[in-house]
């Protein structure tokens, strides 16, 4: 460079330069570990020098000359840099070192000859000029030079020289007889370079990086180069590099890359081939504190010289302690062994360990890496190694032990143990990857050997992909091995938790009702069945919340978790089910089990539907399926999608409903309460855009399957009010009433969510003060039940029963607020519609407000009475056609006619055309069109386990 923290040593040298001029030679010793910026510093003194106009003489010590007698010498000879007049003073001296006929060590006559002329030659020229002879890298000089330099040094006292010479402290041992001549000089020095020292860390920085050392702590750098010269120079490199090639934000740390890693192993060869050899060892263990005891092992040296060469590497900045400062300085290392060395390297520090009895969690990455390790121990010490990994929620590892485990197992029981555990934590990362051992486990249950909490662990995989009868297979026998004599007490409670949760999600399945017990997974269970068969009641919403307090996240207990959330949403305890719910996601994302995290967005995504926050419902259900992708969730992919769909009809973004409804499904979703979920989101969707005929079909083979299944419950799918939309948009306010009410009349007297939906519907069945009263009492609901979304939709219809009954002001007011509400909730279509319908009601400049018009498209049941009316049928033939009666009819006609802002029948047709709409049929119509069934059969009352 030259560097900052060489301007010290710098100057001392300097100094010493300028003591030889006045007549007084000198000896200095550079010393400093690997990569400390001697070769650079020598450079800087020799250009000083020659300034100077000094006789310069350079040379080298290395490894390929070591054993060449006068290697150092012939490089001292050849590279001289000598003034004017002086150049051919040491021409008589060259020779070539080691051939024949030349130099040769141990000296004979004629190489003592040699040597004694080149001294004298050396000294008559410092009688003229003073004279600066440098060597770097003594401690790699060959044996006659080294002895040529002793000899030298008595007669410098007295000479116009300066010799400097540099050593490696690292990992290198020094020669004693030159350092001694050395050291009787009386004018001796000693220049020792340290590394970059942590406070000037920030101005070197400064210096090569400008402006972007703002972007660099000091702190990072000093910790990872450890103050090293050349690793610095290697990160700034990079660190150029990045800013050169970043296109986006710059980093704000150190940016770590490949001229680093070249400089770790750049350093690691100057060291010598024991420190390599050291590196690559400890990068292979890559422990913090690593015993110099099993490094030496590995190496085959004694573990005292194995400690001095780590506080060497340590000092040179290449170990923090026994290991590598940076992972891509471990990396480059790594790289430097080929496949079959390092593999041996990692196999025999496992064995090391396992006969020291160490831990299994050290042991397991060295089987890994050396893998396949087919020692009778290694299977032990894996399935240890990733039970560990799985308590610390390591799953990745967790499973990779598992496998190499059950790879080199042979005994039978075993394999068939490590293959149900490395199912299970293949199932937690992507339940897919566990389908690929469940034909193997499956056939081991035939001959009885899958033991009982495995086989249970079986069932709930296969439930997660519509293998039902298997499942229930497997609980069967589950419950006949815990009833052996000497079974394990705690294995009833787990078939009972089991055959549970099979009949929370598949309800076709039979069991008892007992849900007592101190398990709370199968109070858990319980709480949500009794939901589903009975509805809403104080002791399942008791179950449920003593079960979720009595439990914790688990592999064990994350499917009852979301049964007892699920229990309290279908309650209609929103708040708790949304404290539950958040809680819990907030622990599997803690500990980023990617299952855990999908099945607890999906279920908060529901809640938040419920809570009329469809844009927080589609994100929490999109990070659920990019979570767990869809063609891994099995069965219960019907939960995200159908809150896919719900949100994206709440935001009126039907194309998008459309594109989640195309997803493929496996036929078994509509074997589970999931697949209720689904259809009913389907229906509403198909209603909304217009195809009643259909979204009745789907809310109608809703009902059968609850019916059938024994839990026809609103809250878990609310048909009714479905369908009685679709009976509205057909004309029949008569069956829409019926099915509202009935809906009504389950929902109970409490404010939730489900009673005001329903009041809704009710309301359009009802005209006049009865149809205001149902309104009012929509929206009180609604607002209690903390659904803004279907707050808003209540408010503006009515707001536009106000409207009808000349109430300008509280209609205004009544969709103002409904607008906010909506576009609030996200639901933008919808909020944009409300505010122009609020705008037109708005007072014009002469003080009164418009009543001719109000802005908002035609209802369904509007639409067919216009567009009759505008084809010139009478009232009374229009209610023939509609099945309405006269009174009816004349009501719409009078709320067509203030949405179109006509005055007469004759200026319908015109004012239909912006909102032409897509036509709905009749009843007649529909009817003669037949009943479509669903796509797949229904299943029937399902296995009894």
């Amino acid at each position: 460079m030259p560097l900052a923290e060489q301007a010290r040593p710098l100057a001392e040298l300097t100094a010493a330069l300028a003591d030889v001029t006045q007549g007084e030679g000198g000896v200095t010793v550079v010393s400093g570990g690997v990569g400390c910026g001697r070769t650079e510093l020598l450079h800087a003194l020799r250009s000083v020098a020659v300034r100077a106009g000094y006789a310069v003489l350079r040379a080298a010590g290395s490894r390929p000359e070591r054993d060449t007698p006068g290697g150092v010498l012939g490089q001292l000879l050849r590279y001289a840099d000598l003034p004017d007049g002086h150049r051919d003073a040491l021409t008589p001296c060259l020779f070539t070192p080691g051939a024949d006929g030349s130099v040769r060590w141990p000296p004979d006559q004629a190489t003592g000859a040699a040597l004694h002329e080149l001294t004298a030659a050396l000294l008559r020229i410092a009688e003229q000029v003073p004279v600066l002879l440098c060597v770097d890298d003594l401690d790699l000089a060959d044996a006659l030079s080294l002895h040529w330099i002793s000899r030298l040094v008595p007669h410098l006292r007295a000479a116009r020289v300066l010799l400097v010479v540099a050593e490696c402290t690292t990992m290198r041992p020094t020669h004693p007889r030159p350092h001694a001549e050395l050291r009787r000089h009386p004018r001796y020095r000693q220049v020792v370079l340290e590394g970059i020292a942590p406070g000037d860390m920030a101005t070197v920085l400064a210096d090569s990086l400008g402006g972007a050392a703002a972007r660099t702590p000091s702190a990072d750098c000093h910790r990872i180069t450890g103050g090293n010269p050349l690793l610095l120079r290697a990160l700034v490199t990079d660190q150029r590099h990045a800013e050169a090639t970043s296109t986006g934000t710059p980093a704000t740390g150190p940016v770590v890359a490949r001229a680093y890693g070249d400089a770790v192993l750049a350093l690691l060869h100057r060291a010598g081939p024991t420190a390599l050899a050291l590196a690559q060892v400890l990068a292979v263990l890559d422990e913090a504190d690593t015993h110099p005891g099993l490094a030496a092992r590995l190496l085959e040296e004694q573990p005292a010289a194995v400690t001095e060469w780590c506080r060497d590497l340590a000092a040179a900045g290449l170990l923090d302690g026994t290991r590598l400062r940076h992972p891509v300085g471990r990396a480059a290392v790594l790289r430097s062994l080929d496949a079959p060395a390092r593999r041996a390297l990692h196999r025999r520090a496992a064995e090391l360990l396992h006969a020291a009895g160490a831990d299994a969690s050290r042991i397991a990455p060295h089987l890994l890496a050396a893998a396949p390790v087919d020692e009778p121990w290694a299977p032990a010490v894996l399935d240890e190694a990733a039970r560990r990994h799985l308590t610390a929620d390591r799953l990745l590892e967790a499973r990779d032990c598992f496998g190499a485990a059950l790879a080199v197992c042979h005994d039978e029981g075993e394999r068939t143990a490590l293959g149900a555990r490395l199912a299970a934590t293949a199932r937690l990362l992507d339940p897919a990857l566990g389908t690929r051992h469940l034909a193997d486990l499956a056939a081991v249950l035939d001959g009885d050997l899958l033991p009982g909490r495995h086989a249970l662990a079986l069932a709930r995989h296969l439930l997660w992909h519509g293998r039902f009868d298997e499942a229930a297979t497997v609980v069967r026998r589950a419950a006949e091995q815990a009833e052996r004599p000497g079974a394990d007490p705690a294995a009833g409670a787990e078939v009972h938790a089991t055959r549970h949760l099979l009949a929370a999600i598949h309800p076709p399945v039979l069991v008892s009702a007992d849900g007592t017990g101190g398990d709370p997974r199968v109070r858990a269970a319980t709480a949500l069945s009794e939901v589903l068969a009975r509805g809403p009641s104080p002791s399942a919403v008791a179950a449920a919340e003593a079960a979720l307090r009595g439990m914790r996240l688990g592999r064990s207990t994350s499917e009852w978790i979301v049964c007892a959330v699920t229990a309290l949403l279908y309650a209609e305890r929103i708040e708790s089910a949304d404290r539950w719910c958040t809680h819990w996601l907030t622990e599997a994302r803690a500990r980023k089990v990617p299952l855990w995290e999908a099945e607890l967005s999906s279920l908060l995504a529901g809640i938040r539907r419920r809570q009329g926050d469809p844009a927080a419902a589609r994100d929490l259900a999109e990070a659920a399926l990019t979570r767990v992708p869809v063609e891994s969730w099995g069965v219960t992919v019907g939960q995200p999608l159908s809150h896919l769909v719900e949100a994206a009809t709440d935001s009126g973004d039907h194309l998008a409903a459309e594109e989640h409804l195309a997803v493929p499904v496996p036929d078994a979703v509509y074997d589970t309460r999931f697949g209720l979920h689904l259809l009913h989101a389907r229906g509403r969707h198909l209603l909304e855009t217009g195809r009643a005929d259909e979204a009745l079909e789907d809310f109608t083979a809703c009902a059968d399957l609850m019916r059938r299944w024994g839990c026809d419950q609103p809250a878990l799918a609310p048909w009714r009010t479905g369908a009685a939309r679709a009976h509205l948009a057909w004309g029949d306010p008569t069956t829409a009433r019926a099915l509202a009410q009935e809906q009504l009349d389950m929902a109970g007297p409490l404010p939730t969510r489900t009673r005001g939906l329903t009041l809704r519907v009710l309301a359009d069945t009802e005209y006049g003060t009865e149809r205001i009263a149902l309104l009012t009492e929509a929206v009180a609901v609604l607002r209690t039940a903390g659904d803004p979304l279907q707050t808003a939709g209540a408010l503006a219809d009515l707001a536009r029963d106000h409207l009808q009954a000349g109430r300008t002001g509280r209609a205004r007011t009544g969709l103002a607020t409904a607008a906010r509400l909506a576009g609030r909730c996200g639901a933008g279509p919808l909020a944009a519609a409300l505010a122009a319908e609020a705008e037109t009601l708005a007072p014009r400049r002469g003080g009164s407000a418009d009543r001719t018009a109000v802005a908002g498209p035609l209802s369904a049941a509007e639409r067919r009475v216009a567009s009759l009316a505008a084809d010139g049928h009478t009232n009374k033939e229009i209610a023939w056609r509609l099945r309405i009666t006269v009174s009816t009819v004349e009501q719409h006609l009078t709320r067509i006619f203030r949405k179109l802002g006509v005055r007469a029948r004759r200026d319908l047709a015109p004012a239909l055309a912006p909102d032409a709409a897509r036509p709905v049929p009749t009843p007649r119509d529909a009817a003669s069109a037949g009943r479509r069934r669903t796509e797949r059969p229904m299943s029937g009352s399902g296995p009894d386990v």
